[in-house]
């Protein structure tokens, strides 16, 4: 059995307007929106996928009593792909405020005629084995990035699951990193979309994330 994708935005709820406004580009001017519903949608993100942890059961005691409590045993990892992943990131912190963080600088080195090729520059991770691990990065588009990464990061240890969120991805995408990481990886997608250009860009999609956060760059 192939791993698992959850499409959050196919169930309605308040997730949908996040991601509707990530893409508005009667928005895009609005940094500090961007960068707030990004963090929302990996707040969600986070919500999601503590449902399938482990959980242990804990005393806690009251002013007036005990109560049992059933509580995470574990806190994972969350690595993200700079620099538009850092709001994600960032939300998934706010939810798993214990967790460790890994950090990837990951890029597309391109060249004459439209080719281009993901290059990874530096990795900062702890020991992943055991862990959680949970990769941030808002737009899954070849999946070559994703793929690479986490190879990378596997580097550190042998993580007990893996978790791939990205607020948007294409379909093109989702079917590489099914079929290049391990069938245990579960992805966490807000939307997916059917169209990638041949210049690897989702359409509708939004745009290039980490400009629409963090300001334009030289290339």
């Amino acid at each position: 059995m192939l791993n698992h994708v959850h499409e959050i935005g196919k169930i309605n709820s308040v997730f949908n307007r996040f991601i509707a406004e990530i893409r508005s580009e009667d928005i895009h001017s609005d940094r500090l929106r961007f960068r707030r519903n990004m963090e929302r949608i990996g707040e969600i993100m986070a919500y999601e996928i503590s449902k399938g942890l482990q959980y242990e059961e804990r005393s806690v005691i009251s002013p007036l009593g005990e109560a049992i409590m059933n509580l995470p045993s574990d806190e994972p990892v969350i690595a993200t792909i700079l620099r538009a992943g850092l709001p994600l990131h960032q939300g998934l912190l706010n939810y798993f405020d214990k967790a460790d963080s890994a950090f990837v600088s990951a890029y597309r080195k391109h060249h004459k005629g439209g080719r281009f090729e993901i290059e990874v520059e530096y990795v900062s991770c702890p020991n992943l084995d055991g862990r959680t691990l949970i990769i941030a990065d808002p737009m899954l588009a070849t999946g070559s990035s994703m793929v690479l990464v986490a190879n990378a990061l596997r580097r550190f240890g042998n993580p007990s699951s893996i978790h791939l969120v990205s607020a948007i991805a294409s379909k093109q995408g989702v079917d590489y990193v099914r079929q290049k990481l391990p069938l245990e990886t579960e992805l966490w997608i807000g939307a997916i979309d059917a169209e990638l250009t041949a210049q690897a860009y989702i359409v509708p999609g939004l745009g290039d994330a980490g400009d629409l956060a963090y300001g334009s760059k030289e290339h």
